[in-house]
């Protein structure tokens, strides 16, 4: 299941305005390129490319029938990316059984400029979630994060993903995790708008 859409996705959240639009690489490479080179964006393993590599790594995610690229932003500054993608065509091809409907699912945060702003990470992950069911018709959410990263382990929970189990990904172990609308709806940032 692709998302390839042109929608854009807007929430005000917990006195923020989040906005979702997919990814321009001509206009957005610069922007990412800096957050993959950030040391907290370790986990994703992008940190070693060039900016011309991650405009390329964009224009390959956004022309790929089975992925999108989105940039989000949070009170007009880009602020996060994220990948949906269907887990039936890439990544989780050899390790996960997709069902119609199922949406991969992937998020990067950056790093705060100046003081950080509490309950942001949790405000966009609600957004991003609302994004794949609402606008994207998702009917499960699937994530894959490296069993090592505690933050967004905890966020996932926050989210109401339940963990499948431990797979082998490439060079890492993930926990791949599933999440519904129901599981989302009963969850701590489910509630929130």
């Amino acid at each position: 299941m692709s998302g390839r859409t042109t929608a854009r996705h807007a929430a005000f959240t917990d006195a923020v305005h989040i906005v979702i639009e997919p990814v321009e690489a001509s206009r957005d490479t610069a922007v990412v390129h800096r957050w993959f080179s950030d040391p907290h964006a370790a986990f994703w393993q992008l940190g070693d490319l060039d900016v011309s590599a991650v405009e390329e790594y964009l224009d390959g995610v956004t022309a790929d029938p089975h992925q999108d690229a989105w940039l989000g932003s949070v009170d007009g500054r880009p602020t996060f990316l994220v990948e949906t993608y269907d887990p039936a065509h890439v990544l989780l091809t050899d390790v996960h059984d997709a069902l119609p409907g199922d949406l991969g699912m992937h998020l990067l945060v950056s790093s705060p400029v100046g003081r950080p702003r509490r309950g942001l990470t949790g405000a966009v992950m609600a957004s991003v979630m609302r994004l794949c069911f609402e606008q994207l018709g998702a009917a499960r959410v699937i994530v894959e994060p490296d069993v090592r990263n505690a933050p967004i382990a905890r966020k996932n929970a926050d989210a109401g993903f339940r963990v499948l189990r431990d797979v082998r990904l490439g060079d890492k172990v993930a926990r791949l995790s599933v999440c519904t609308p129901a599981d989302f709806a009963r969850s701590t940032l489910g509630g929130r708008r």
